[in-house]
């Protein structure tokens, strides 16, 4: 059963929201969840209203169940700290490396450590057990976005295509095993539009070529047409009657014009032609056979309400 969530998306479409609500979800059902985001916006605090998160997992929400939401802004530099003191036991030379700038210097001339550290910090939380059983249940990662998100959970297995031998190679090929296993599933975040959906395409080619598994697409901000698809098809074309406009304004008490029923009618053609869109744009995500969830579009927009509606989403 899978216990690490990855949650990737093009900008814009929600995955924050999505990460947040998937590990609700989870700790709606009694589960103990992590939540880690690792881009260093700080979207978590400011999801659920906290105070920035420091390099700590602190609890931020608890579930009807039981359950517990810990959220972790994992931070590149303090990785690396911590990794230095648990595999070379540097202490306060590692303090002293972090004075000097060392840290910034190596991270800036070899880019690819720092996503290296991002997921190491990530498996340690995933791995880590207290009292002889797994510290957390699940934990759900707010990723780097779909363009970016191959390099970022294959950067170990470049790794250990450099590092030959030693303690480096076995974490990257620990890590790389984690990634590809039954442990680990990768959701992505589309909105019905062109652009997301074609990243979404293309990034599940890409991963699945590096032997990554796929969880789920998640549909966010799903509108429900109030047309059904007779309305829509004379909307399209322009053929709304004009009869059933008008009694539709007087139904909803508005004043009558025939501006009105023209603007009417026009913003119901473009309803319908971003209705078909969209429908379009959904037959293509069908088409990867992947399992599908769909998220309703919150009209008020995000608080924590509207995330626990969101989550009992995910949990139907």
């Amino acid at each position: 059963m899978a216990r690490l969530h990855v949650v990737t998306g093009k900008g814009g479409t929600g995955k924050t929201t999505v990460a947040a609500a998937m590990a609700l979800s989870l700790a709606e059902q009694g589960k103990r969840v992590l939540l880690c985001e690792v881009e260093g916006r700080q979207g978590l605090a400011q999801l659920f209203d906290v105070p920035p998160l420091p390099y700590v997992e602190r609890r931020i929400a608890q579930g009807p169940g039981g359950g517990e939401v810990y959220a972790l802004a994992v931070d590149a530099e303090a990785a690396l700290l911590e990794y230095l003191d648990m595999y070379y036991h540097l202490g306060r030379a590692g303090k002293a490396l972090e004075k000097v700038g060392a840290i910034d210097f190596v991270t800036t001339i070899a880019p690819g450590l720092r996503d290296v550290l991002l997921t190491g910090k990530v498996y340690e939380a995933t791995r880590r057990k207290a009292h002889g059983k797994l510290a957390y249940d699940a934990v759900v990662l707010d990723a780097p976005p779909t363009g970016r998100i191959a390099p970022f959970l294959n950067v170990n297995h470049e790794v250990a295509g450099l590092a030959k031998v030693g303690p480096i190679r076995n974490q990257a090929d620990a890590i790389m095993g984690m990634l590809r296993s039954d442990v680990t599933r990768i959701h992505l975040v589309t909105l019905l539009e062109e652009m997301p959906v074609q990243e979404t395409l293309d990034a599940v080619e890409q991963l699945e070529a590096l032997d990554l598994q796929i969880g789920s697409i998640v549909v966010n901000l799903v509108r429900n047409s109030p047309l059904d698809d007779d309305a829509l098809a004379l909307a399209v074309k322009e053929k709304l009657p004009a009869a059933e406009l008008t009694r539709g304004l007087k139904a909803a008490g508005l004043t009558i014009g025939d501006d009105l029923v023209r603007t009417l009618a026009t913003e119901a053609h473009d309803h319908a032609i971003r209705v078909g869109l969209e429908r379009e744009n959904r037959d293509r995500i069908d088409a990867l056979g992947k399992k599908v969830t769909e998220l309703q579009l919150q009209p008020e927009g995000i608080d924590h309400g509207a995330l626990i509606d969101l989550a009992e989403e995910f949990r139907a």
